[in-house]
Order: C-alpha cells, then structure tokens, then sequence
C-alpha cells in the first residue's frame, strides 16, 4: 500500500482518496488564501494548491516526518469572474446560494502532488447548472449547517445536490478532489491506484 501525506482538512478529500486503497496520513498547513486583485478564479485555484503543498513540505521538513508524497487540492466556485468562497456567516451563504440560483456557474478544483523535487498538477472544471431556488429552499438549506464548510456554500454530495439541475464535467471535482485527474497525477509520481 502506498503512503502519501494529505495536507486538507477536507473529510470528502480524505474518503475519496481511502477509496483509491492509499495509505494516508494527515498533514496540516496554514497558508492566506485571499484571491490577489483580479485574479481570475482558474489561476486562483492552482496558485492556492501549489502554495498548501509549499507549506505542507515545509512542515514535513520541519518535524521531520517521512518523504511521503504530499497531496494538496482546492476548490473555487466561480459566477460571473466573481470568486465564492466559504461563507463566513449564514448571511453570506444566503448572498451566495442567491447568486448561484437558476444559473449556470464554474467549478475549479487544483491538484497538487510533489514527490522529492518533482511536483505535479492540474486544473478540472466544471460547470454546474442550478435550478431557481426559494427564499424557503435556501434558509432551510442554511439551518442544515452543511453550507458553512464549502465554496460556494453548497456540497453536490449533499442535500444541496437537489439544486443541481445540470452538471459538466467531474462530480467528484465539485466534491473537491476529481478522481481521474487525480489518479493521473498519482500515476505520474509511480502511484499506480490499481495495483
């Protein structure tokens, strides 16, 4: 079984990568996330991965930990160039889903693998169609809780996957970490997930 370091808080990230029979081993970093004036949301998205695996291999160097290979992703939801990303209140939330209601918005997840010298990444996107949502619909929605935790304020794999008329490209890109790009960056560091 292979190791490698997972540098998210991210539960959704840490289940989909056990299904890829990876042994995985948490590693926290801290880094600003705030978007640089008129970034654009794609680059955004590779600039944060890419610096959270900067920060997870200093940490890994600092404690001295074994050089395991360090995965880090992020995800930016993105409607009209503008970048949403986890609420920082009930209110923002209901801002954000508002926003997002009966239009079709962008989905970008990074992925960041480094292994020794050598690091590895990519960008998917998606485009995610939501239906025309009720006042009633999004306060029920906040009283759940399940929005404070995610860009955007919504997870596809829960109850918010009931606003999703429409979806292209990757579902577990919107859950945070697209599993084919992903096992491709792991094939590329010798990580084969089918062995």
């Amino acid at each position: 079984m292979k190791s490698i370091y997972l540098a998210s808080n991210s539960p959704r990230r840490w289940e989909l990568l056990q299904q890829l029979g990876l042994d995985l081993h948490s590693l926290q970093s801290e880094i600003d996330e705030t978007p640089h004036p008129n970034e654009e949301a794609k680059s955004y998205c590779l600039r944060v991965a890419i610096e959270k695996n900067k920060a997870a291999q200093a940490v890994r160097s600092a404690k001295n930990l074994a050089n395991f290979p360090i995965l880090t992703a992020d995800t930016t939801v993105s409607i009209d160039q503008m970048i949403l990303g986890k609420p920082k209140d009930k209110d923002e939330a209901y801002s954000m889903l508002k926003r997002l209601s009966g239009k079709t918005h962008q989905v970008f997840t990074a992925v960041c693998i480094s292994d020794g010298e050598k690091q590895y990444s990519c960008v998917q996107t998606s485009e995610v169609t939501f239906k025309v949502l009720s006042d009633l619909e999004i306060n029920a929605y906040i009283a759940t809780g399940q929005p404070m935790d995610k860009a955007g304020a919504y997870g596809i794999q829960g109850i918010g996957g009931c606003f999703i008329s429409h979806l292209t490209g990757s579902f577990t890109g919107v859950m945070g970490l697209p599993m084919y790009e992903t096992a491709d960056l792991l094939k590329q560091c010798g990580i084969e997930v089918l062995d």
